[in-house]
């Protein structure tokens, strides 16, 4: 049975992590920010029902809820908990292999996503939220914060200037990280 561990703050006001007991998924990240995005994953659609959320993300042994600024914690915490108990982790989707080969993975992105999978998506993990590469273009690449990353402040600021000048470092001097 899934049961909620421990609840962590984010550096994002309006976002929790809660930490669970057994694990949802091996390798992938699943990042809703509309119900209607969730339509087709029974978890986050069951966590879109409760009143206030505005965004679900999941990885590993964690759930990061985002929350509207005016509902409060009270009334997601615990119907949170008891939607965790009474779920059936068999309905969560698959996950499908990700594909490192295929022939748009140049050798420059597989580096760049190497990189972020050691030293970026595991801090980004610990404060509840991840980080998508969505593009590659020439010396520019394009990332999406995921989870409680997605609109907090210092990810939106501070963290990307940390990613860039962490990919100037180790890949290409005159790399430039944007967000999409």
């Amino acid at each position: 049975m899934l049961m909620v561990k421990d609840v962590d703050l984010t550096p994002n006001p309006q976002a929790l992590k809660f930490i669970l007991n057994e694990k949802l998924l091996d390798k992938v990240t699943r990042s809703f920010k509309t119900k209607e995005e969730a339509a087709n994953d029974p978890l986050a659609k069951a966590i879109f029902e409760l009143e206030g959320v505005v965004s679900v993300f999941y990885m590993d042994r964690f759930i990061t809820i985002e929350k509207e600024p005016e509902v409060s914690w009270g009334k997601i915490q615990m119907p949170f908990v008891n939607l965790i108990k009474n779920f059936d982790k068999n309905l969560i989707p698959k996950e499908t292999e990700v594909s490192g080969s295929d022939e748009n993975t140049t050798e420059k992105l597989k580096l760049i996503n190497d990189l972020l999978d050691k030293r970026v998506r595991p801090a980004l993990a610990g404060d509840g939220g991840g980080l998508e590469v969505l593009d590659l273009q020439d010396k520019t690449l394009t990332i999406r914060y995921q989870g409680a990353c997605g609109t907090c402040p210092s990810a939106i600021q501070g963290t990307l200037v940390a990613i860039e000048n962490l990919l100037k470092r180790e890949i290409d001097p005159s790399m430039e990280v944007i967000s999409g």
